[in-house]
């Protein structure tokens, strides 16, 4: 990790970060001119990639005419569907040959968004990149100046943003069916980390894997087969963010929308540290947010992975409901609501909210806002703008568990903790010789 100075936040209109009482501010956002066709490039193949390729191209109006993955294998499999698509390994190459792009995805392991989304915005590419935004404090913070600097149409990979359920969740606290919040808890019972060292072995890449390539801006070492690709890196603290900045972006995401967050004044970690290589199993994060105009002076926010859940004091408000495996709990100064991840809210006590007759959101598709955003046709609902300081926060979180036991200050703006001057050099990274982007 670097230790570089880390400079002070962009000046910008619509970033306006305070430690006081106001919210970030959202003014501004591009939209494309209006265009029948949009030609598409993917960076990734299979998995969340595979997925995201099927929801875009589900326009009549997208062409893909390339992807780029570092195994061959997941990149070939698509010339089923896509027979016309042209296959690279290195992304890099694709960027430098592919000049009539309109639009990319970028749905690689977390390391690599960053420097893959950056370079397609330095070329003017509208963006839609796969949550976290990016792995470092730094990263995302740059992404979201560069979007906005290059007016160009962005979205973060949160589809529960545009869900029902998310939209609902927002308008009815905006509403202000529970008073001003004052707490919420929040959990996942997912575990991406692990506790093991990393295996003291070597073994054969596979032939169509470009090992090289995958590693990008993470430092050499050697291919271990099922510890990193394809699905176990989220694990690795040089790769993923753990559950907390795989299911954090997600869950946390209806609560930052709802109460207008902005960046934490301060974050606690009570839960597990990561050892020298993987992220913790069981995460306990403790943040404290200035207010907005829908919370209380302060708000606290908690979030807890593995089998951690809400104390059984804040359990108890729901009565007879039982949790499920992941959601919120909003205490507010007027009632509480149970917001299970994906699931219809519910607003205690039920005596008081029995002839409750709250706002009901429909779902919007959120890869087709980006797909008509880019048309010039609207705007999507999670641009870099919103979601660079969400990803933010969540990957303080993330790094606060390297200090277990120890209050972070944070000040936003000099993107800083101010009481650990040790914590500051995993706020940036610093990339593999020869891997280096401008503006990361």
């Amino acid at each position: 990790m670097s230790e570089r100075a880390i400079p002070a936040a962009p000046k910008l209109a619509w970033y306006s970060v305070s430690l006081g009482a106001a919210p970030f501010v959202y003014r501004t956002h591009a939209t494309a001119a209006p265009s029948e066709t949009l030609y598409h490039a993917s960076f990734g193949a299979g998995g969340m990639a595979g997925s995201d390729l099927k929801a875009i191209s589900e326009s009549k109006h997208v062409k893909l005419v390339a992807v780029a993955d570092v195994d061959l294998e997941r990149a070939e499999s698509l010339k089923e569907k896509f027979p016309d698509v042209k296959i690279y390994q290195d992304w890099r190459e694709l960027l430098d040959k592919e000049k009539h792009l309109n639009s990319v995805n970028v749905s690689t392991p977390d390391h690599m968004h960053a420097s893959i989304t950056m370079r397609a915005i330095q070329q003017g590419l509208h963006v839609y990149t796969q949550k976290p935004l990016t792995q470092t404090v730094y990263e995302a913070r740059q992404l979201a100046k560069a979007a906005h600097d290059k007016k160009i149409v962005s979205q973060m990979g949160i589809q529960i943003h545009s869900h029902s359920v998310h939209r609902t969740v927002v308008a009815t606290i905006q509403a202000g069916a529970i008073g001003k919040v004052k707490e919420v808890h929040s959990w996942s019972g997912k575990m991406w980390g692990d506790k093991n060292p990393r295996p003291d072995k070597k073994d054969a890449t596979p032939a169509k894997l470009n090992w090289n390539d995958w590693l990008g801006v993470a430092s050499e070492r050697d291919f271990i087969s099922g510890y990193y690709h394809p699905g176990n890196w989220r694990k690795r603290l040089d790769f993923g963010t753990g559950t907390f900045g795989d299911m954090g972006c997600h869950i946390l995401d209806p609560v930052f929308s709802s109460l207008a967050l902005t960046a934490p004044t301060s974050i606690r970690s009570t839960g597990d540290a990561p050892n020298a290589d993987s992220w913790g199993l069981e995460t306990a994060v403790k943040f404290v947010f200035p207010g907005t105009k829908f919370t209380t002076d302060t708000v606290a926010l908690t979030w807890t992975n593995g089998n951690a859940r809400p104390p059984e004091a804040v359990q108890k408000l729901l009565g007879a409901i039982k949790i499920v495996d992941q959601g919120s709990i909003y205490i507010g100064t007027e009632g509480v609501m149970y917001s299970p991840y994906i699931g219809p809210l519910v607003l205690l006590p039920e005596e008081k909210f029995k002839e409750f007759k709250g706002p009901s959101l429909p779902s919007e598709n959120h890869y087709m806002q980006f797909v008509e955003a880019c048309r010039g046709n609207g705007k999507t609902s999670a641009p870099f703008e919103y979601a660079g300081p969400l990803t933010e926060s969540v990957l303080l979180g993330c790094l606060s568990t390297r200090f277990p036991n120890e209050t972070l200050d944070w000040n936003a703006t000099d993107m800083k903790i101010t009481n650990m001057a040790a914590a500051n050099k995993y706020v940036r990274r610093t990339y593999r010789k020869g891997w280096e982007v401008d503006g990361l």
